[in-house]
């Protein structure tokens, strides 16, 4: 069995049985031989089952029914070996959060997020600064061109809530930066400018001015 094999079996079996939620137990309740390859192949950089990329692999209406263990209590902690495994493997690909045009970049920019915000649920504080600082990117980007999320502009202490609330809460093996996107559109709703702002002004992640983001003009 390959890990095509697993997900095909999987697909087909919860389209018979049509359960209203599974997780880990239930794969090894109806699929054992299938959850035995996945504990023994299908890990994440810091060594645990790479659940994330069983289901994200998974039909989108069988994603949706995924529930995953909660972490009950996550222990602070500086996580700065975890986290630099993670931006280790990744590190070439880090510009997918400056820009992520086509399909590709964009699920490469899920998963990179995803593994961050796993680790930052467990209570690392590196992973949780560097996913902060990485979203940053994105969310300026979403704030300079995004007719929706442009009303956030100016209350970027909010803003900053809202992102480490989604990075705390996120379940859901889908899109990371889609579920993002939508509580930032629902949560801005009624929001207004606070100012115009300037070019020295700083930006989400609070260490760079908007200056900053502005390519500078290729010599000649």
């Amino acid at each position: 069995m390959d890990f095509d094999g697993v997900v095909r079996v999987l697909n087909e079996l919860l389209s018979r049985k049509q359960p209203e939620t599974f997780s880990s137990s239930w794969i090894l309740k109806y699929a054992p031989s299938c959850y035995r390859f996945i504990q023994e192949k299908i890990r994440t950089d810091v060594g645990e089952i790479d659940w994330d990329r069983v289901t994200r692999s998974l039909t989108f209406m069988h994603q949706r029914k995924w529930k995953p263990v909660r972490t009950r209590n996550p222990n602070p902690h500086p996580g700065d070996a975890e986290a630099e495994l993670v931006l280790k493997r990744y590190r070439e690909r880090l510009y997918v959060f400056l820009a992520a045009p086509n399909v590709e970049d964009r699920q490469l920019r899920d998963v990179i997020s995803v593994a961050l915000a796993r680790l930052a649920q467990k209570g690392n504080r590196r992973a949780n600064h560097e996913l902060m600082k990485l979203l940053a990117y994105t969310i300026d980007e979403w704030l300079e061109n995004d007719a929706c999320l442009c009303r956030w502009r100016g209350h970027e202490d909010e803003l900053r809530r809202q992102v480490d609330g989604c990075i705390r809460r996120y379940r859901y093996s889908g899109s990371f930066l889609r579920y993002l996107y939508r509580t930032l559109e629902y949560a801005g709703r009624g929001l207004q400018p606070l100012h115009a702002y300037s070019l020295d002004e700083s930006v989400f992640d609070g260490a760079r001015r908007r200056a900053d983001l502005i390519a500078p003009e290729p010599r000649a």
